[in-house]
């Protein structure tokens, strides 16, 4: 049953109320579900056919997939040449400028020679140009994914070991650093780095694993951002300062650098000072030019290849190096290096960093290019993404080349200046060749602060992300906190600690923030369930309810047995008023627990009887009993896609384990295959059936809301507590139950049965439900 309204307009004429959507129906477990609704019957493919479904090959199927492998055959054919090519080289000709400068600069962040950045701003565009989905990125190098590459490469060939011992005539030793074997371990590092991340990226989407992305929420990736700008301004700053520092890496590894920075302010070089300076303030007033008159400017103004232009002839002319001791490039070489093999024996150390790094770099790229996409009207494919990525990746690493994504003020060039397919890409890529082959030496004495002002230019646009935080606090404060709390771990522990500890805030908030009514515990499992992962199942359903159900039950017992022990020996006695202690006697009711941690082994007869006691209260014996603060839990397992033998019987155990303590267990949002493997595997049986399952959690707090109200309103004796002064004690044997009321203050009653064996020669004993006021 099932029905849609809109709340119509009244007899006045009012407008109906159109913004509301109210839908009811019953709550469904799954008996009356399946009672209501008729099963559809699908009779499985066996695996031939399947297998034969697969490998099945015609015409129309070998374009679809060919056309999906290689996007380049779906665009091409229908490419407008009149409307587009003149678009799509102006905008080239723009982005390859950009692209060459920003490959300079970005290779300071990694810390390899300045001259290999050209080549990574060249090689990964070539094949993205054939996979890729994005009609408008510009890929290449981006420094927050440049900064990431630096960190492991400066980790793993610091200046330290490559110190040589060096005499001078007078024959004195000096320690030299060998910066040709050093820079060659970093330059094998990064494009091993660059390899793996382009493999793992690869995998991921093969395997189809582009969902993945969908952990790095909006707000994760905004503190991770400006972390990372604050780690790249850093790192710039003492190369527009040319002060001397050590390279650090890691933890506090910032704070360590400005340190240093602060330390060496003495050794500022001016020269290389002023020209960074210069660059920052004419890149950023040029930018914000280009931003508000956009629609007034046919062609962005390229500023950086106006700024390195003229820097490298003032550096030149002036002669810096020599008058000032400016810090200048010196060296780019000319042409292209032969492929290299990655060096396999470091994969080991690298893989959690590149692991790090191939996400971080497919997030940003697909994020900019949906961007886009979006603003231009079609799709792209993730899954697709992540193997054009994959594959850019591993042809570029062999070429000596560090990893790339895509750049948001590269893309932006390459949009806002006409850019309609990755055309545009391709000529960009033909202008940083010919910086490659003929313009490389021209730039050598360009100064290394002018690059740096470049990097710290370009920041403009993450930095300004912090102004987010405070929509996100009106909006979302844990949204806001996820910002802050991401930023701050990025910025201490270093991007690759920092963007973890951030995700794993953000999976935390997400728990935090399910609305769970009193009395009701959820739980939701985000993965299959088997035998790898159910002992750590265990231990967190322990760690996330508080307490252990099967040492809970023990410790009742425990307390149920000395209550009747020392009731039987007379030192507590049962009367109207409650349970009292014999006048002049010891009360050994109140000694404490001898072993609270270690469940006693109880001889329990065999015939029970049921009381009712509040476990919430102060007890007449003082035995650790953990409290339980809820009566019904409730497992989602929406994202349960299946589970195995094992599995299935210990969630039995653990099911009966809470309803022992009086803790109903319910499971939801399950799907349809799960029921018929439980029945297989024998999960149902006289205590447990099919009326726990629910079609959904909030079926499942609806149906418990239910019986609650339906309980309070059946039970008698909530009708007169609250309106008389009564005290309700259970008098029984081990034959029969029945209730008794007394006088007694007003007391707060909350109910949970729990069964107590006895003795066959037990006499009447009473146990009044509130504990509280037990002794004199």
């Amino acid at each position: 049953q099932s029905r849609s309204m809109a709340a119509g307009g009244g007899a006045d004429g009012a407008l109906p109320e159109l913004g509301r959507y109210i839908v009811a129906r019953p709550i469904y477990n799954e008996v009356n579900f399946q009672e209501e609704n008729e099963r559809r019957l699908v009779v499985p493919k066996t695996l031939r056919e399947r297998v034969q479904k697969t490998c099945s090959c015609s015409k129309k199927k070998a374009i679809q997939v060919t056309k999906t492998l290689l996007p380049i055959l779906e665009w091409l054919p229908k490419y407008r040449v009149k409307e587009w090519l003149l678009s799509d080289v102006i905008s080239g000709i723009s982005t390859g400028l950009v692209a060459t400068l920003q490959g300079l600069a970005y290779a300071l962040l990694v810390g390899v020679p300045i001259g290999y950045g050209l080549y990574s701003a060249f090689f990964p565009i070539l094949p993205y140009f054939f996979l890729g989905t994005s009609r408008h990125i510009s890929v290449g190098p981006f420094p927050v994914v440049s900064l990431m590459v630096g960190s492991v490469v400066l980790s793993m060939a610091p200046d330290e070991n490559f110190r040589v011992l060096s005499s001078n005539l007078t024959g004195l030793n000096k320690t030299l650093i060998d910066t040709d074997a050093r820079d060659a371990q970093r330059v094998l590092i990064s494009s091993t780095v660059s390899f793996l991340v382009g493999i793992i990226q690869l995998l991921f989407g093969v395997f189809q694993i582009g969902f993945i992305v969908r952990y790095l929420a909006d707000p994760l990736v905004g503190g991770f951002t400006t972390a990372a700008a604050f780690q790249v301004l850093v790192s710039q700053l003492k190369i527009v300062l040319n002060v001397p520092t050590a390279n650090y890496n890691g933890v506090l590894s910032i704070i360590y650098t400005l340190i240093e920075i602060f330390q060496n302010i003495a050794k500022t070089n001016i020269a290389d000072l002023i020209a960074g300076l210069l660059t920052i303030f004419i890149c950023m007033v040029v930018k914000e030019i280009n931003d508000r008159f956009k629609h007034k400017i046919p062609v962005p103004i390229p500023i950086e290849v106006i700024v390195t232009i003229v820097a490298t002839g003032i550096s030149y002319g002036a002669d810096l190096e020599k008058k000032y001791n400016a810090g200048i490039v010196k060296h780019i070489p000319s042409g292209f290096l032969p492929p290299i093999n990655p060096a396999v024996g470091m994969f080991g150390d690298i893989i959690a960093s590149s692991f790090s790094i191939a996400i971080v770099a497919y997030a940003i790229a697909v994020s900019v290019g949906k961007v886009y996409a979006t603003k231009y009207d079609y799709a792209i494919d993730g899954n697709q993404e992540f193997i054009a990525f994959g594959i850019s990746n591993i042809f570029s690493g062999a070429f000596s080349c560090f990893a790339a994504t895509t750049a948001l003020s590269r893309t932006a060039v390459q949009e806002s200046t006409g850019g309609k397919t990755q055309v545009a890409g391709i000529i960009s890529a033909a202008i940083v060749l010919i910086a490659i082959v003929a313009l490389g030496k021209l730039l050598e004495p360009l100064q290394k602060s002018v690059l740096a002002a470049v990097v710290i230019a370009n920041l403009k646009g993450m930095f300004m992300q912090i102004g987010d935080v405070p929509r996100l606090w009106r909006q979302s404060k844990a949204d806001a906190m996820i910002w802050v709390f991401t930023c701050i771990a990025s910025i201490i522990l270093g991007l690759d600690l920092g963007l973890l500890a951030g995700l794993v805030f953000a999976l935390l908030t997400v728990v935090l923030r399910v609305v769970e009514p009193e009395g009701v515990k959820i739980l939701r499992f985000s993965s299959p369930i088997f035998y790898a992962n159910i002992d750590g199942l265990r231990s967190s359903l322990k760690s996330t309810v508080g307490f252990d159900a099967m040492r809970v039950y023990n410790k009742r017992l425990k307390a149920l047995r000395k209550i009747q022990k020392l009731i039987k020996k007379g030192k507590l006695k049962a009367t109207k008023n409650g349970i009292i202690s014999d006048f002049g006697t010891a009360n050994e009711a109140f000694e404490p627990d001898e072993d609270p941690e270690d469940p006693e082994e109880l001889d329990i007869p065999t015939k029970e009887v049921e009381i009712q006691v509040d476990w919430n209260s102060e007890l007449p014996v003082k035995v650790n009993v953990p409290k339980v603060p809820f009566h019904s839990l409730i497992f989602d397992f929406g994202a349960v896609s299946f589970l195995d033998v094992v599995a299935v019987r210990v969630m039995k155990t653990i099911l009966k384990e809470f309803e022992r303590i009086d803790v109903k267990v319910y499971i939801a949002s399950h799907l349809d295959h799960i029921i018929k493997t439980l029945e297989h595997c024998a999960f149902f049986d006289d205590k447990i059936k099919t009326e726990i399952f629910f079609l959904t959690v909030h079926d499942a707090v609806l149906h418990i809301q239910n019986q609650i109200m339906h309980r309070d309103i059946q039970d008698p004796i909530f009708e007169k507590v609250g309106t008389q002064t009564q005290f309700c004690f259970y008098s029984f044997t081990s034959n029969s139950l029945k209730p008794d009321l007394y006088e007694a203050p007003e007391f707060h009653l909350q109910k949970e049965r729990f069964s107590l064996a006895l003795l066959p020669s037990a006499s009447d004993i009473l146990i009044p439900l509130d504990l509280r006021s037990l002794c004199t």
